[in-house]
């Protein structure tokens, strides 16, 4: 079953058309991807499929549901975590979750069975009583991932949910997420780490400058666009030794700030070479859901 299509998309601002025609789909008890450098049209992607902003042209259905038309009806029975926290500095934490079941209709004995769980979930049981204010940045996360399912959602849109999040909070969110899925809670989620959409996502679109760029499951796409074998040098020469040695033994060098990149199937020739030049510092590894990006959308920086 299909949750979430979309169908020739567009939407422009001014003479920008920030998404430019772009179909996407979102099966149920999945994970979903959509990844790509700011400015990308990914926040207006998501604004569109929500029915908050009305699209130029394409069709949108949710739930079954045409958007934007019956985009209300469609987000009763949706979760979201927004990029940027909105919870209520004035309430505690269990009135923060009280007061947003209410926005859905609820009765207030119905979310007063819910919140037990969900503050057992976000792990936040001992907290209940305390105010916004008092909360680190990842408790404050957990918290808007707990009031994104006070609903019980059937389908939850996650903007970025770990940015600025130290490593810790990271991972715990990402359990948290994993657990979802496990329940067969079906995921859009939006990210700027790779690594987070390699764990996350079964499948994923990569998103420049309006346009689905390419789209598959995380290894798939590895497998497709980047060689499997990657060494990063470092160091005073290493350009001198790329353009001398690496060039000719792998089949793509690229030079970013004092890192080289060196693409390859095999990355043994490299490594001999790197031997014979113990100044060099290196990393030896294998292509990852990052490499792909930057070859696809470039490695300058964007604002």
């Amino acid at each position: 079953m299909l949750y979430l299509t979309a169908r020739n998309l567009r939407k422009r601002y001014g003479d920008r058309e920030v998404v430019a025609g772009i179909d996407l789909e979102l099966e149920s008890g999945e994970c979903f991807g959509l990844l790509g450098p700011n400015g990308a049209g990914k926040t207006t992607t998501l604004r569109l499929c929500l029915g908050l902003t009305d699209p130029d042209a394409g069709e949108i259905s949710m739930l079954g549901l045409p958007v934007p038309w019956r985009a209300r009806e469609a987000r009763a029975r949706i979760g979201v975590v927004p990029q940027v926290d909105s919870l209520d500095p004035d309430f505690s934490v269990h009135e923060n979750l009280l007061v947003y079941g209410r926005y859905f209709g609820m009765r207030e004995r119905e979310i007063e069975r819910r919140i037990p769980a969900l503050l057992e979930f976000a792990e936040l049981a001992g907290r209940a009583e305390a105010k916004i204010q008092t909360l680190s940045g990842g408790m404050k996360r957990r918290l808007t991932l707990a009031r994104a399912l006070i609903n019980d959602p059937d389908l939850l849109f996650l903007d970025e949910p770990t940015t600025g999040l130290d490593p810790q909070a990271r991972h715990l969110i990402w359990e948290r997420l994993k657990l979802l899925l496990a329940q067969g809670k079906t995921i859009f989620l939006t990210t700027h780490f790779m690594d987070e959409a390699e764990r996350l996502c079964h499948r994923l679109s990569i998103m420049d400058r309006g346009r689905m760029i390419a789209a598959g499951a995380p290894r798939e796409l590895i497998a497709a666009h980047i060689e499997p074998q990657v060494v990063e040098v470092y160091g005073d020469g290493a350009d001198e030794w790329a353009h001398a040695y690496g060039r000719a033994v792998s089949e793509r060098c690229e030079k970013t700030g004092e890192t080289v990149f060196c693409y390859a199937r095999s990355a043994e020739a490299l490594l001999r070479s790197l031997e014979r030049h113990p100044a060099l510092r290196y990393l030896h590894r294998p292509a990852n859901l990052e490499d792909v990006f930057l070859r696809l959308t470039g490695r300058e920086l964007r604002d």
